[in-house]
């Protein structure tokens, strides 16, 4: 028995709609996007959505919307992907990593509080694996150091009276806090679409916001789709009404917008989302089940805080090693189960590395990553495949655990 670690969940509903879409004529931004969107915001709660090209476009262009760069200092978790804080470098600002929490995947939010200074304009919380952060703590601490917060004149963090919350809720579409949806809790939030992430529409990102007096709705869309389309007042739906070819280019910006092709995609994959949510739940519930044992902690998705999206199986090998964690995934990989690692703390990176970060300074984050291991996780899985894999989990940890690894 063969298990991928995250294929995409195509059906005939997805190719068809992708086909409707080709036969249309109509392939770029058009209607399809405009729809992908305001569904989109219903799920979220939120008054509008803006479709990019990517998660990490999404971050980026909210980081220029708050007029955020060279300068400014931006926190986020040393215990994620290099989108993260790569966009933090991409507006010219510095990146501040924080350590996680003890026993956490999650930032320590007394060493954010100790991180912020007068020059700290945002925060990129991570929702890793789904599982949304404490927002209710984030935003105390916040709010404890508010009188830090020093915003630069005559951009939108005039209003705001504290460091602002752009959330990487890449894993997170579709989960909950205390009731509410991803989406409609964080100040901003940005989404992945990616070909490995719950929803896809192969490549795709979102951003949202909540309503917040002294925000226009449409002011923050119609700047995003400036910086999402080269600066130009017109997309291409707008310039295609007859004698509406006239446009103006009002800054030279960004080229990131999305397409009608893969908004239909992601609107075949939408009307089919809540089952999507209750299998990955489903398949969750079995490995927590599976895999009890004081060697092994599994990530708690369901709790009294709110529903993961359920987007993945992170594991920890309790008391052990790199080594022994590597050896644990090469016989897992000759039971042919594919597993994954989330993440190398950014340290370990070239390019954070040879931005004067050192691991050693996140020694909670560095000790979480030496023993974690990603289980598949995905809506194609079979209960007889589930099964497989956790008996494969046993079998392979007896072995390294007999073989003194």
């Amino acid at each position: 028995m063969r298990i991928e670690f995250s294929p995409p969940d195509i059906t005939e509903a997805e190719i068809a709609a992708v086909a409707d879409a080709l036969r249309s004529g109509w392939i770029t931004t058009g209607p399809r996007v405009k729809r992908f969107e305001q569904e989109l915001a219903s799920w979220c709660e939120t008054p509008k959505v803006a479709c990019l090209n990517s998660a990490t476009a999404a971050l980026e262009c909210g980081l220029r919307l708050l007029g955020i760069g060279p300068g400014d200092e931006v926190i986020t978790s040393v215990y994620t992907y290099t989108a993260s804080a790569s966009v933090i470098c991409h507006v010219g600002a510095t990146p501040v990593l924080v350590d996680t929490a003890p026993g956490s995947y999650e930032m320590d939010y007394e060493a954010l509080a100790a991180a912020v200074t007068s020059r700290t304009k945002a925060v990129i919380p991570v929702d890793i694996a789904g599982v949304m952060c404490d927002y209710d703590t984030l935003f105390a601490t916040l709010a404890n150091v508010a009188e830090r917060f020093s915003p630069t004149p005559g951009t939108l963090q005039e209003t705001f009276n504290r460091p602002i919350v752009l959330a990487d809720a890449a894993h997170s579409f579709g989960a909950t806090y205390r009731g509410r949806p991803s989406g409609a809790v964080a100040d901003f939030t940005a989404f992945s679409f990616h070909a490995v992430k719950n929803l896809t529409t192969a490549e795709g990102g979102a951003l949202t916001w909540r309503a917040r007096e002294g925000l226009s709705d449409e002011r923050i869309y119609k700047r995003l789709m400036l910086l999402s389309l080269h600066g130009q007042d017109k997309d291409a739906l707008a310039k295609n009404k007859p004698g509406s070819w006239e446009y103006d280019i009002i800054e030279p910006l960004y080229k990131c917008n999305m397409t009608d092709v893969v908004a239909a995609l992601g609107l075949a994959q939408l009307e089919r989302y809540p089952a999507l949510l209750t299998r990955r739940r489903a398949l969750l519930e079995h490995y927590q089940a599976a895999l009890v044992s004081p060697d092994v902690e599994v990530l708690a998705h369901y709790t009294e805080r709110g529903d993961s999206s359920g987007h993945l199986c992170l594991t920890r090998l309790v008391g052990k090693g790199e080594d022994f964690r590597n050896r644990f995934i090469e016989r897992m990989a000759a039971r042919e189960v594919a597993c994954n690692v989330h993440y190398k703390p950014l340290p370990l990176l070239t390019a954070y590395r040879t931005r004067g970060f050192r691991v050693e300074d996140f020694p909670r984050a560095y000790a979480r990553y030496q023993n974690e291991v990603t289980l598949p996780l995905h809506t194609k899985l079979t209960d007889a495949e589930a099964e497989y894999v956790t008996d494969a989990f046993k079998a392979a940890y007896q072995e390294c655990a007999q073989a003194g690894e």
